[in-house]
């Protein structure tokens, strides 16, 4: 697995995945890719991305294809963990980062929490705190090639530290947001914060002040 020293003992390398794995995760074999829906059809000369919601001067901002590719980027390698209960270890995505973005078109103060908007109306909402998190960013490539369509070409979220619904595919904005509410998966039984090591799974498990209002 990329990553691994050429010396690396097998039971060494045993015992460094399991520090790695949450709760109830296991590392399969390969790198599974799964969606939901069908994988849309890329069409740079209409495609944009757009920021809008409580935005700072209350304008929306948006990026067209060229303009979005040119973003400076930078690179993360971090692990990737599936509600389903696969982890993948050690993966190299490279991309745009949050602040970029947020730099450009920053958010009203009062802003706490963004929903994430992709193709199809697909949706998933994260607090400001996780979207600005180190670890967070706009993937452009994996593992030094531009993502696949079913990885999420042209762009994806990834945030590392939440179960990986979080990590959006064919991301086509971002909105501020001034109160919580629920995303797609939020809204059919999933948990409003995703903490793979806290197996928040699903939104019977929530704890007061966990959900939106």
């Amino acid at each position: 697995m990329a990553g691994w020293p050429q010396t690396a003992s097998p039971v060494r390398r045993v015992i460094v995945e399991e520090s790695r794995l949450p709760p109830g995760q296991y590392v399969p074999r390969g790198q599974p890719v799964i969606h939901y829906g069908r994988v849309p059809r890329f069409k740079p000369e209409s495609w944009d991305f757009r920021v809008f919601g409580a935005t700072a001067g209350g304008a929306d901002h948006r990026y067209t294809w060229s303009e979005f590719e040119g973003l400076p980027r930078t690179t993360r390698i971090a692990d990737f963990h599936c509600v389903t209960k696969f982890s993948v270890l050690g993966n190299e995505w490279r991309g745009v980062a949050p602040a970029t973005i947020i730099a450009a078109a920053p958010p009203d103060p009062g802003v706490r929490h963004v929903m994430i908007w992709a193709e199809y109306g697909y949706s998933a909402n994260v607090r400001l705190s996780d979207f600005t998190a180190a670890d967070t960013l706009f993937a452009l490539e994996f593992d030094e090639k531009p993502l696949s369509a079913e990885r999420g070409f042209p762009v994806r979220l990834v945030v590392p530290h939440l179960y990986a619904w979080k990590s959006v595919k064919w991301v086509r904005g971002i909105e501020y947001l001034l109160e919580d509410r629920r995303g797609f998966w939020e809204e059919r039984g999933y948990h409003n914060l995703a903490d793979p090591w806290r197996e928040q799974r699903y939104s019977y498990q929530e704890e007061p002040g966990e959900g939106p209002p």
